[in-house]
């Protein structure tokens, strides 16, 4: 994939345009998706019914080849450790703590397994899928405290933060950011990186309101995030600011690597978000990817714009661990 600047803020991954594969996802969520997300209610009540026609369609797709699964039972919910096949690798050498996206509401740890298992693949590194608590039952602050006990679970079982990054794609990208946050806040030690592909990290949805990308997305509609944070988040009608992660203290966070769709609403949490750890003093790269779609690498790992995009995060992986084993032996 070829890249081309675009700035401050990043740059346009594959600018000559999408695969085929890519461009029949574009169309799909265009013409299915986005149509139905805008017309269908979100709602307490709603919300169990799309979770289960979720996953259910999640279970007609292949499984992931090449890995071995350890299920780990929390205090009210799971994770599930994804290895390479016949890895024996302990925690202690490594690990991603991945955060799946579906708004705080929906998907699970069988919809998001492909990229799990694609990024233990890619890195040789376990990965931790976080089952974490979701609406209607578990508010978007109740989830960040399971994806936190469970970077405290990693501790506890020998893992060295110096070897952990912290990932996840839409709702999941805002989960690992708040966990590394309220990590560094309660005075553990932080991750050596942070990866966010397509991530929410300004709850803040009428600040949306005016960005061009509201009307180009291709299937997330504005009313959509809006009803999950006013289901998730909201006390009385208002939003507190500082559960958003661009509003919070960054300066003592890793590195980062930003990866979102050129026309997705969400472009918008990532531009700003990089120009605040920018600001911070916090190394940060942002790729924005031509003709995809919110999460395509993680709705579609194995699309040849998946790949490569968790190709890159791969590589991220391997140079915040180097820099960390550097840094010791100076």
């Amino acid at each position: 994939m070829t890249a081309t600047d675009v700035g401050e803020l990043g740059m346009v991954v594959n600018p000559d345009g999408p695969s085929v594969a890519a461009r029949l996802l574009l169309a799909t969520c265009r013409g299915v998706v986005r149509p139905i997300l805008r017309v269908a209610p979100i709602t307490r009540a709603t919300i169990p019914i799309g979770a289960f026609a979720v996953d259910g369609l999640a279970r007609l797709r292949p499984r992931p080849r090449g890995i071995d699964r350890e299920q780990v039972t929390l205090s009210g919910f799971r994770m599930e450790i994804i290895r390479p096949s016949g890895a024996a690798r302990a925690l202690r050498h490594g690990a991603v703590l991945y955060m799946h996206g579906g708004g705080f509401a929906i998907c699970g740890l069988e919809t998001h397994r492909p990229i799990a298992a694609a990024l233990a693949r890619r890195t040789g590194l376990p990965v931790l899928n976080v089952d974490y608590r979701q609406l209607p039952g578990r508010s978007i602050v109740g989830s960040v405290h399971d994806c936190l006990t469970a970077y405290r679970w990693l501790l506890r079982h020998g893992a060295d933060p110096a070897r952990i990054v912290l990932a996840g794609d839409s709702a999941g990208g805002y989960l690992a950011f708040a966990t590394a946050l309220r990590a560094i806040e309660s005075g553990l030690p932080g991750p050596a990186g942070l990866v966010g592909l397509s991530p929410l990290l300004d709850l803040d949805y009428a600040a949306k309101r005016a960005y061009v990308n509201v009307t180009r997305d291709p299937y997330i509609p504005l009313s959509a995030l809006e009803a999950v944070v006013r289901i998730g988040a909201e006390a009385d009608g208002a939003l507190d600011p500082m559960l958003s992660p661009v509003n919070d203290v960054l300066a003592g966070l890793p590195p980062v690597l930003l990866i979102a769709a050129e026309d997705e609403v969400l472009r918008y949490d990532c531009e700003l978000m990089s120009r605040r750890l920018t600001a911070a003093g916090v190394p940060n790269t942002l790729e924005l990817w031509r003709g995809q779609v919110h999460a395509f690498m993680s709705i579609a790992p194995n699309l040849p714009e998946g790949r490569a995009a968790l190709g890159h995060v791969a590589r991220f992986v391997r140079t915040c661990l180097d820099r960390q084993e550097k840094a010791r032996t100076a």
